[in-house]
């Protein structure tokens, strides 16, 4: 089976929901456009507009499952999000300039004993994606179905919060590209590591509840990793369908 793209997603404010695409033009050194292009710190970070920080400076799911079931979508000419959440009105805002409408949107999503979200933060040029490099998430459907096959019951996708989803490859046959380059539509990529896991992927991305036990899940197979993290090294146009070949 020739392997293929299935899917394309990016989270442009991070943990803060996905939003799906059809096509998307990768450039070298790059996340995929508009991925993480903002996160939210929160009252204990240090994080600002200057550097990449670590995903612990961040809001995230891993600590306020209710965010998983956010959706988002990005008008670009603009530069506006708009937010939907299950519990909480529709929200379109500016985040460089509204951050005040949205720190009122998202509290209430936030459990109560959590350092609170104060502040959005963007580095130019820099999606804040937990890899310390500009990275792109590349994920195998078969490694999906697995995991769903032991745990008993049916998963979303979206508890991965992956980029680029893969139809096609074996069941973890994506933990053999490391280091090697993988050609996607117009583009080339080059995997540079595994991705492990956290919490995040215990809550429903529908609900926003911990519903799933993935982490243990992924103890039976001998690790705590789902997906790969890639760097662009040729840019060029992906869209839902293209070809994906190892190299």
């Amino acid at each position: 089976m020739t392997a293929r793209v299935s899917g394309l997603w990016r989270f442009p404010i991070k943990s803060h929901g996905r939003e799906q695409l059809d096509r998307t033009d990768l450039r070298q050194g790059e996340c995929l456009s508009w991925d993480r292009a903002w996160a939210v710190a929160h009252e204990q970070s240090k994080a600002t507009n200057a550097e990449w920080s670590r995903c612990a400076a961040f809001t995230r799911v891993a600590s306020a499952p209710a965010l998983a079931a956010i959706t988002a979508a990005v008008d670009e000419g603009t530069t506006t999000v708009t937010l939907r959440h299950p519990e909480r009105p529709d929200l379109t805002f500016q985040p460089d300039q509204d951050a005040d409408a949205f720190l009122d949107w998202v509290r209430p999503l936030m459990p109560e004993g959590r350092a609170m979200p104060v502040r959005i933060v963007r580095v130019p040029g820099r999606g804040m994606t937990d890899a310390d490099f500009p990275s792109i998430t590349l994920c195998n459907t078969a490694s999906h179905a697995a995991v769903e096959q032991r745990i008993g019951q049916d998963l979303s996708i979206h508890r991965w919060r992956g980029n680029i989803w893969i139809d096609g490859p074996e069941p973890w046959a994506e933990f053999d590209w490391v280091g090697r380059d993988i050609r996607i539509g117009e583009a080339v990529l080059r995997v540079r590591e595994r991705t492990e896991r956290c919490m995040a992927t215990t809550a429903n991305p529908e609900t926003g509840a911990r519903d799933a036990d993935t982490l243990g899940t992924l103890d039976t197979f001998g690790h705590r990793d789902f997906s790969v993290q890639a760097e662009v090294v040729e840019g060029g146009a992906v869209a839902v369908g293209d070809k994906v070949e190892v190299l």
